[in-house]
């Protein structure tokens, strides 16, 4: 067979950068330690700087860097293996899932969220903020989507705004029978207010998780969480998609 035009297409120049790079940081740099800036490592690698940053974004969403506000570009540490995620028939808030409550509040979801919600835009919704943490640094949030007509029963409680809100609307979902769920997993980039809870830098790479939840009468619950890109692996199993953080944040 001959030559593909996709096998003759050479390397480009970054990748190879951030091979040379990733040994560098194997050979000559500790866990934690801030590497030179971006004048100096162009330098000393004799590239361009848009090469340079290529490489430095790549790097980083593999999770060998990570860019922290007033520090600069880090090694990232090593990896802890601490698994997340949610059975297949459980809902948010059962069994100890590791996320943390936050607030509650009434509000209007993006356009993405009520289209898979499948409820008019008039309709109250119930968006709870959650966030996942491990050694005591958040690495994940989620906001957590659920329309007033699934939890009929809220209006009777007395719980005030906060975490206590949040786990009351909680309680109301898990009332229900679930019938199943589907998830699905796609890369993008922090928001100002996710970047800011996660000690993100605003468009920098996450890793977006989306689950809707079923009972008999439809979509009952949509969450979408926040991943770290550069503290988050995800791996497949049978019963679904199972998130597992591989490095601390820090």
């Amino acid at each position: 067979m001959g030559t593909t035009q996709l096998e003759s297409v050479p390397e480009p120049k970054y990748w190879h950068l951030k091979t040379v790079l990733s040994e560098a940081l194997d050979q000559d740099f500790a866990v934690g330690e801030v590497l030179p800036n971006e004048r100096e490592l162009a330098a000393r690698f004799g590239v361009a700087r848009a090469t340079l940053r290529q490489a430095l974004e790549q790097l980083e969403l593999e999770g060998r860097l990570q860019r922290r506000r007033g520090v600069g570009t880090t090694v990232a540490p090593p990896r802890v293996g601490v698994a997340v995620g949610s059975p297949q028939h459980s809902w948010p808030g059962e069994s100890a899932d590791g996320w943390e409550p936050v607030d509650a509040v009434d509000g209007i979801p993006t356009a993405a969220v009520l289209k898979l919600l499948g409820t008019p835009a008039d309709q109250p919704v119930h968006i709870v903020r959650r966030t996942r943490v491990t050694q005591g640094q958040a690495v994940a949030a989620e906001l957590l989507h659920v329309p007033a007509a699934s939890v009929p029963g809220l209006s009777a409680i007395d719980a005030p705004a906060g975490p206590a809100r949040a786990r009351a609307v909680l309680r109301e979902l898990q009332r229900l029978a679930l019938d199943g769920q589907d998830r699905s997993v796609e890369l993008g980039s922090a928001r100002a207010d996710d970047a800011k809870e996660l000690d993100r830098l605003p468009g920098a790479p996450v890793l977006l998780v989306t689950t809707r939840y079923f009972t008999a009468a439809g979509t009952a619950a949509v969450s979408v969480a926040t991943y770290r890109a550069d503290t988050c692996r995800l791996t497949f199993g049978d019963s679904g998609v199972e998130i597992t953080e591989t490095r601390a944040a820090s």
